[in-house]
């Protein structure tokens, strides 16, 4: 019987696990189909290295066709899940939906930005989760350099050179990190900009920042950060952005063109819009084999998962990459397991610790009880983040980019006329007028 496995997501669990999926099946045991908005996996931990540009954007994604070279891709989304009827409603990019039928579902649509509401947010807020974002990021900085260089105004200089994150964990503190290395070197191309006319500020609702590396690398981290200057606000949230003036509930207000928002995920919507047993998080409720609690046939782990963390009993799985990626190596062996109705293993992980880059030959790392600082942990970093890149076309390109960094410097080029290709050519077709009479261009 050939089975119809629908894989709801193309990230770090949809992608590995389709992957395995297609190594492990027989032929004409079952039919793949990974759903995804995008054709590509975003390996999000070099997100920070691609907006600094230390690293090719086009190397930090992994084109699922080429990867997944015998699954269907379908580009696109789920919108909502019948596991009663085994069918998922598709939505595609263009065109009307259609009705996907399937016997098993991996449900692995991942998250999204958690956000609050908080006045003006939404108008002037910029995420940092996908490819697209980064280099956005990186395109504006650079620009708000260019504003600041070219402009006599103090008003217009203070506003673009204060650059707000909010949010201390991972993508917080490697964003605000690596683009502030970025812009100090950058600096030095601009005649009117020095280092110390740049207001960074990282502001954090708990008493500490990078929780993930441990108390003692976290005080660190915030010493190192501090010491380049960096204004760090703990205990401190974001009470309005509107009309791109920051005010903080410590009572601190200024004007900023550049606001962050790093602080936390959700999962992504559709895990609520149908049957699926969610958590009070919102969650899909997951067992120990990385199947759907009360269900049959269907799988789920990752971010949008609560999947239980079996060494420490009553906590569960924290939503990040080490979890996901391991999470898919068992979640494959147990859709193969139950197609050929084999018992299932247990996803059990001991949680191996964090590294993260903080600019140039900066890191922090707290890996199995062993920290380390400074160099040696943004060699961790880097080695460790190599070795999880899906496929050798990817390692070696990522390779290549470091290389090349090591004998040229990084270029700082802002692109925004990328993100608004037809601009120009749109200005071009409008009527112009001159000499009081109207007259098209062309």
């Amino acid at each position: 019987m050939n089975s119809r496995i629908l894989v709801v997501g193309g990230g770090y669990v949809g992608l590995y696990t389709a992957l395995r999926l297609q190594r492990k099946l027989r032929k004409g045991e079952a039919t793949i189909t990974v759903v995804d908005p995008n054709s590509y996996m975003t390996y999000q931990p070099f997100l920070p290295e691609a907006a600094a540009g230390n690293l090719s954007p086009r190397h930090v994604v992994v084109p699922l066709r080429r990867v997944l070279d015998k699954a269907e891709i379908l580009n696109g989304r789920i919108v909502r899940v019948d596991h009663a009827n085994r069918t998922a409603e598709f939505q595609p990019e263009i065109g009307p939906g259609r009705e996907l039928s399937y016997d098993v579902l991996v449900m692995a649509a991942g998250s999204v930005s958690r956000t609050l509401p908080v006045p003006g947010l939404a108008e002037h807020g910029i995420g940092f989760k996908t490819v697209g974002e980064a280099i956005h990021l990186r395109n504006h900085v650079l620009q708000q350099l260019a504003i600041a260089d070219s402009s006599q105004s103090e008003e217009v200089r203070r506003k673009a050179l204060s650059f707000v994150f909010v949010g201390a964990g991972f993508a917080g503190v490697e964003a605000i990190a690596e683009l502030e290395d970025m812009a100090r070197d950058a600096s030095k191309l601009y005649r009117n900009v020095r280092p110390e006319d740049m207001r960074w500020m990282l502001v954090e609702a708990s008493d500490r920042i990078l929780p993930e590396v441990g108390p003692e690398m976290g005080r660190w981290t915030l010493g190192q950060l501090r010491g380049r200057g960096v204004d760090i606000r703990l205990n401190t949230r974001l009470e309005s952005a509107e009309g791109q003036r920051i005010k903080l509930s410590d009572g601190t207000m200024f004007d900023s063109a550049t606001l962050v928002w790093t602080a936390g995920v959700k999962p992504s919507p559709v895990v609520g819009a149908g049957d699926l047993p969610l958590d009070e998080r919102g969650r899909i409720k997951a067992t120990e084999y990385l199947t759907i609690d009360g269900l049959t046939g269907a799988f789920t782990a990752g971010d949008n998962a609560a999947v239980p963390d079996l060494t420490e009993p009553g906590a569960f799985c924290a939503p990040n990459a080490q979890h996901a990626v391991r999470q898919s190596k068992v979640l494959a062996g147990n859709v193969v397991a139950s197609l050929r109705g084999r018992p299932l293993k247990p996803y059990r992980h001991s949680y191996a610790g964090s590294v993260a880059g903080l600019g140039l030959h900066l890191g922090v790392a707290n890996v199995y009880g062993f920290k380390a600082k400074g160099l040696l942990a943004w060699f961790l970093h880097r080695t460790y983040h190599l070795s999880r890149v899906p496929t050798l076309n990817r390692k070696v390109r990522v390779m290549a980019d470091w290389t090349l960094a090591l004998f040229f410097r990084r270029e700082f080029i802002a692109l925004g006329g990328l993100e608004r290709p037809r601009e120009e050519f749109e200005a071009a077709t409008r009527p112009q007028v001159y000499d009081g009479r109207l007259r098209k261009v062309g």
